[in-house]
This record gives C-alpha cells, sequence and structure tokens, in this order.
C-alpha cells in the first residue's frame, strides 16, 4: 500500500495471520507512534532497550525493523492539523503490530479520544494490563509481591461507546421523552443529561474468551469476571452472566466453577482446571488490598477496568511503570499507559517503565519471551542497584537520581550480569 507520509523500512518483513494463527518473521516490522510531550524521551529510551535485549538474547538472528506512524500533536503537524491520520489506521490494518507513546486529545471539539479512537476504529476490544511489583520498586503495600494480576477490559462498549445526550438539546428531549412516555422510566430529574450504556453478549463474550484463553496459555489459576450486577442487572449483570455460559460452553474441559468445586470436589479446584469466579466492582477493590493473591485474571467492563487498572498500578509503583496493550483479533497496539506530561517534555527525565513494559508485553505477543524476561531482569537489577529516575529516587534512600536515557543505558549494561 503507498502512504503519503509514511515510510516503510528497507528491511524487515511484514507480521502475517494464517487460519487465525499469527506468522511472524524473524525481521518483523513493528509500527511506532512516538507520542507526546515525554513521548521522544520515552520511546527513544525504550526502543534502545529493546533492540538490545533482542540483539543479546538471539545473537543477532533476530531484529525489528521499526517503522513510524503518526497521531496526536507530530501528527497535526505532518498533516496539516489532522490528529488521526486515516493512513495511520490503515498502517495497522497493514502490519498488525506496534506500539504507542502518550497522546494529547485536542481540546474543543472533534475526537472525544486520541485513544479510544483508535481502539474503536480498529476494534481492538480487549484492553490488557498486566499489574505486578518489579522487585525493588517503591510500594504502599506491606506485600507488593502478593499483586501479580492481569486485567482485562472491554474495550468498545459500555459509557465509553460515548452515546451521550447534552441537557437542554433537542435529542435529550426527545430521549427523555421517549424513555417516560413510552418505557415507563421517570425516576431522573427534568434536564439530566442522558447517556446509553450498551453491553452486548458478543462485546462481552469476546471479551471473556480472550481472557480465559489467556489463562490456558499462560497457566494462570483463575479468571474473575467483576462486575456490579447487583444494582444493573441487565448490563453489568449480563456480562457475569455471559461470562458463565461462555466458560460452560466453549471451555468445558478447561475451566470449573465454584459451585461445581462446592458441590463436587469438597472446596478444592481439581489440578489442572482454571476457576471462574465473579466479584462485585467495589467489593474487588478491598480483595485487592486485603487478599490480592485470591486473584489472577480479571475480565470487566469497560468503566469499571479503567478504575481498577489504575488503582491497581498504584499498589505496585504506579501508572509511570504500568504497561498496556489492546488488542483484537488480529492487530495489536501497546501503549504507554499515563498522560504525556508535557512539562517535562524534552527534559529527559521521566520514567519509561509504562511503555517499555508495553514493548515487553508486545515481545511476549511476538513470542520472544527470551527477550521480555532479560529486560525485566535487567530492570530489576537497576532497580536493586537503586539507579533510578526522579520519581523513585524521591521515594528510595540512598538513591543515584539519572536521567532517562541514562536509565536505559544502565538496564541494556545490566543484561550482561542477570
Amino acid at each position: 500500500m503507498a502512504y503519503e507520509h509514511i515510510s516503510a523500512p528497507a528491511t524487515g518483513d511484514k507480521i502475517t495471520f494464517s487460519n487465525g494463527s499469527m506468522n511472524v518473521p524473524d525481521n518483523p516490522i513493528l509500527l511506532f507512534i512516538e507520542g507526546d510531550g515525554i513521548g521522544y524521551d520515552i520511546m527513544t529510551a525504550s526502543k534502545r532497550i529493546w533492540d538490545a535485549a533482542v540483539d543479546k538474547a538471539y545473537g543477532g538472528s533476530k531484529a525489528v525493523s521499526w517503522m513510524e506512524v503518526y497521531a496526536g500533536e507530530k501528527a497535526a503537524g505532518v498533516y496539516g492539523g489532522n490528529y488521526m491520520p486515516e493512513e495511520t489506521f490503515d498502517a495497522f490494518r497493514e502490519y498488525k503490530v506496534g506500539i504507542k507513546g502518550p497522546l494529547t486529545t485536542p481540546v474543543g471539539g472533534g475526537f472525544r479520544s486520541l485513544n479510544v479512537t483508535l481502539r474503536q476504529v480498529l476494534d481492538l476490544y480487549s484492553c490488557v494490563r498486566p499489574v505486578r511489583w518489579f522487585s525493588g520498586v517503591p510500594s504502599p503495600l506491606r506485600h507488593p509481591e502478593d499483586v501479580d494480576v492481569v486485567i482485562f477490559r472491554e474495550n468498545t462498549e459500555d459509557t465509553y461507546a460515548g452515546i451521550e445526550f447534552e441537557s437542554g438539546s433537542e435529542e435529550n428531549k426527545k430521549l427523555a421523552d421517549f424513555l417516560k412516555n413510552e418505557l415507563g422510566a421517570t425516576n431522573f430529574f427534568p434536564d439530566a443529561g442522558l447517556g446509553i450504556k450498551p453491553i452486548s453478549p458478543f462485546g462481552s463474550k469476546r471479551l471473556i474468551r480472550a481472557a480465559i484463553q489467556y489463562a490456558i496459555e499462560r497457566r494462570r489459576s483463575s479468571v474473575t469476571l467483576v462486575h456490579k450486577g447487583n444494582i444493573q442487572k441487565f448490563t453489568e449483570g449480563a456480562f457475569q452472566k455471559w461470562g458463565y455460559e461462555l466458560a460452560r460452553e466453549e471451555f468445558p474441559q478447561e475451566t470449573i466453577s465454584w459451585d461445581e468445586v462446592a458441590d463436587k470436589h469438597d472446596g478444592r479446584v481439581p489440578d489442572g482446571k482454571i476457576l471462574i469466579q465473579d466479584t462485585i466492582a467495589d467489593i474487588m477493590f478491598q480483595k485487592m488490598l486485603l487478599r490480592p493473591r485470591e486473584h489472577d485474571v480479571i475480565a470487566t467492563t469497560n468503566l469499571n477496568g479503567d478504575y481498577l487498572s489504575d488503582a491497581l498500578a498504584a499498589e505496585v509503583g504506579g501508572v509511570g511503570i504500568a504497561p498496556g496493550a489492546n488488542i483484537g483479533d488480529e492487530i495489536a497496539l501497546f501503549e504507554a499507559t499515563h498522560g504525556t506530561a508535557p512539562k517535562y517534555t524534552n527534559k529527559d527525565m521521566v520514567n519509561p517503565g509504562s511503555l517499555l513494559f508495553s514493548g515487553v508485553m508486545m515481545l511476549e505477543h511476538l513470542n520472544w519471551f527470551e527477550a521480555a524476561e532479560l529486560i525485566t531482569k535487567a530492570y530489576e537489577k537497576t532497580i536493586e542497584q537503586r539507579c533510578v529516575t526522579y520519581d523513585f529516587a524521591r521515594q528510595m534512600e540512598n538513591a543515584t537520581k539519572v536521567a532517562t536515557s541514562e536509565f536505559a543505558t544502565r538496564i541494556i549494561e545490566n543484561m550482561d550480569i542477570v
């Protein structure tokens, strides 16, 4: 495909799919969106680390060919004010896998969110957020090592579908009239802003299916359906119901419910079975503080997943080192989960951890686990040496504060000793 402002690298091959399986060449072309604000600093540092890990892990037999595509402020500069050019979507459809830094959404109209737009246009329905503690990272918990959970957040439905009608608008009045006079729904105040919360069997089941498949592939012990079904019975409650249905119908050999465990196995989960359980959303926050070991993989709706992802990240170091991915049937977009932090733009001082570990997730997605593990071990070694960026330095005794670029250099050097 010909592009106006995107240039393919001179070397490298496309990732392809056949019969639903991903085919990864030894020299894949991976897309990257630099990001706004601190995007340049963290993307530059992270690419150095990813490339070094791949080279060391595979002795030069594998390498990434990077291809830049555009979104956000940099796109606006290249495309005459267009923050989200169509050919960026086309590139992801063609090349399948990429990573992005944080993006600024333009103020005053247009896109509700560039991040949400990317997810919805490319149908990246699974937002995957692993939350775990890395040795040495400052944490408010007494036992942060107990936190090791992977959140699957539905990405395309719920309140994030953006179906809202402003108070006082003609559309709002029509909807209010329909609700009151046609459906008998009267329990809202006049002139209330109105929103629609769609949650479907299709959207719920494909997200929960991805969570269960992940648990099977990674040998995880449980999948918890998190919902507010005690109040929102036909949306959140239906999500829970559809989750149990899916597990019974599609994964009867691999999964088991609490009811089955109690009735047939004396309260003990049989070896090799993945427990399917559910928890009310507000209780889940408490449980992840008091008994985090009880949960392994979480599948939840869009808004719940948003809250949980950031709250749980705060337990193990904050969103500054929290990775994330948006994954569809073929396309996968990995991302830094924090904002653009514009006051630190081009100051070479922020922690690249969120983007760095999103890239680790990307390497695992390619089945390049050796390179991914090398980065994780070298990162933990660097933290152990108390060689850290300013955010950790202010929380650690006897720490050496270093720039983003220096932090990357130290991680690369530590790959030789882990």
